[in-house]
C-alpha cells in the first residue's frame, strides 16, 4: 500500500479528538536544505518527475510554534505571525496547506490553531525558506497527531510521515525533515524511494564521510521575477523535459558511485552540470526566462579558475535564482573562507554571504 493510502486509512482513527483543557504548545526547528540533484518539474499532488538528491543546512533554519486548542466556533481559527508580525500572503498559503491535510489529519479542523514562525536567515537570501517553513509546521502537525493520538509509533514512521505532510506545502520540504543527505523521489537505485516522501542516505566513501560546507553568496536579494511554482509549470510540454527526467535518474546513480568512489572529479562535474542543467532549462522554456545575473556567472568564473590553480574541491551549485551556493570541505574552511572575503564578497551584494554547512536535521523545541 502507498503512504497516501496508509495515512487516508489511518485518518479514521483520528477524526475524534479526546478531550483536554485549556491550550497546549508544540514547536519545531526545521532547516532549509540544498539539492545537488535538481528537482524541477512535478505532477498532481506535488509528485515530482524525478528523484533529487541533497544536503540539509545547519544554520539555515524556521523555528515554528503551534499553540492548539479546541475549536471555539464552528469554523477552526488559523491564525499566523511571522517574526511578530503579520504577513497576510504567506498566512493564505498556511490556512490552504493546513486545509490540504484534513484528508490526513481530521483532527485540525477541531482546533484553533495559533503559529508563529521566524527564519534564522533574510527572505530572498538564496535559500529555499518554503522548504524550512513547510517542514517545521508539518513536524508541529505530526507531534500534535502523536500528543493526541499516541501515533505515528516510531521515530521512523514519524519522519516519513512528516516528510509526506510537507510535501504537499513544499516539494522540497519532503527532504528537510531529515539531516544529512536526503533523496526524495522513486530511483531503481535506492531500494525503499518514493515520490511520496524523503528517505535519508548514508554514504560510505574511500575518502570517509563527505562532510560538506555551503557558503551562500548574496548576489540579489531582489524577489523573483518567476517563481518556483511558475517555474515547475513550464516544465510541461518542455521540448527537453523527458531527457530531463532520465539524466537527472542516471545522475542520482552516477553521483552516489562517485562519492562512493571518492571521485572528487566527477561529483564536482555532476554538481555543477545539474546546476546549469535548471537554468537551461528555464531559458529554454515557453516562456524563456532567465534568473541569473552578471555577478553569478563572475563567480562561476572565479570559482573555476580557484579550483584549477589550488587543487582543492570546491563547487558550485544554483538554487532557482541568481545566489551562489559555494560547495567546499568543512577541512578547507579557513582557505576558502579567507578567498571569499579577499575575491568573492565583491561580487555579493553589499558584501553579504551566508555561512552554512551540513546539518543533522530537525530539532523539537518543546
Amino acid at each position: 500500500m502507498n503512504l497516501k493510502d496508509t495515512y487516508l486509512n489511518e485518518a479514521e482513527m483520528l477524526k475524534q479528538v479526546p478531550a483536554f483543557e485549556g491550550s497546549k504548545n508544540v514547536g519545531w526547528k526545521s532547516p532549509s536544505n540544498i539539492a545537488l540533484i535538481k528537482y524541477w518539474g512535478k505532477r498532481n499532488d506535488q509528485l515530482p518527475q524525478n528523484p533529487s538528491l541533497s544536503f540539509t543546512l545547519k544554520n539555515s533554519f524556521t523555528e515554528t510554534s503551534v499553540e492548539y486548542s479546541l475549536k471555539k466556533d464552528s469554523e477552526s481559527q488559523i491564525s499566523f505571525s511571522f517574526e511578530g508580525s503579520e504577513k497576510t500572503d504567506f498566512h493564505y498559503r498556511i490556512i490552504k496547506f493546513t486545509q490540504s491535510l484534513y484528508h490526513y489529519l481530521p483532527f485540525l479542523q477541531q482546533l484553533d490553531l495559533k503559529i508563529e514562525s521566524l527564519n534564522s536567515f533574510p527572505h530572498s537570501s538564496g535559500i529555499a525558506s518554503s522548504a524550512s517553513a513547510m517542514s517545521a509546521l508539518a513536524l508541529c502537525y505530526t507531534s500534535i497527531q502523536f500528543d493526541l493520538f499516541g501515533t505515528p509509533d516510531s521515530k521512523e514512521k514519524f519522519l516519513e510521515k512528516a516528510s509526506f505532510l510537507s510535501r504537499l506545502g513544499s516539494g522540497s520540504a519532503a527532504r528537510s525533515v531529515f539531516g544529512n543527505f536526503v533523496l526524495w523521489g522513486k530511483s531503481e537505485a535506492i531500494p525503499g524511494s518514493t515520490d511520496e516522501a524523503g528517505i535519508p542516505m548514508h554514504f560510505i566513501s574511500k575518502n570517509g564521510d563527505l562532510t560538506l560546507s555551503d557558503a551562500i553568496l548574496i548576489t540579489s536579494s531582489d524577489k523573483k521575477k518567476v517563481g518556483s511554482s511558475m517555474g515547475h509549470s513550464q516544465m510541461e510540454g518542455h521540448p527537453w523535459a523527458e531527457m530531463r527526467y532520465e539524466q537527472a535518474r542516471e545522475n542520482i546513480s552516477k553521483l552516489i558511485t562517485s562519492i562512493q568512489a571518492g571521485n572528487d572529479v566527477n561529483i564536482i562535474n555532476i554538481i555543477e552540470k545539474e546546476a546549469l542543467n535548471l537554468h537551461a532549462l528555464m531559458m529554454t522554456s515557453a516562456k524563456g526566462f532567465s534568473l541569473l545575473n552578471d555577478n553569478t556567472w563572475k563567480i562561476i568564473d572565479e570559482i573555476r579558475n580557484f579550483r584549477n590553480k589550488k587543487k582543492i574541491f570546491v563547487a558550485f551549485t544554483l538554487d532557482a535564482g541568481p545566489n551562489v551556493h559555494l560547495i567546499y570541505r568543512q577541512q578547507d574552511a579557513a582557505i576558502i573562507k579567507d578567498w571569499i572575503q579577499k575575491e568573492l564578497v565583491k561580487y555579493c551584494e553589499n558584501g553579504y554571504w551566508i555561512d552554512d554547512e551540513i546539518g543533522s536535521g530537525p530539532e523539537k523545541l518543546n
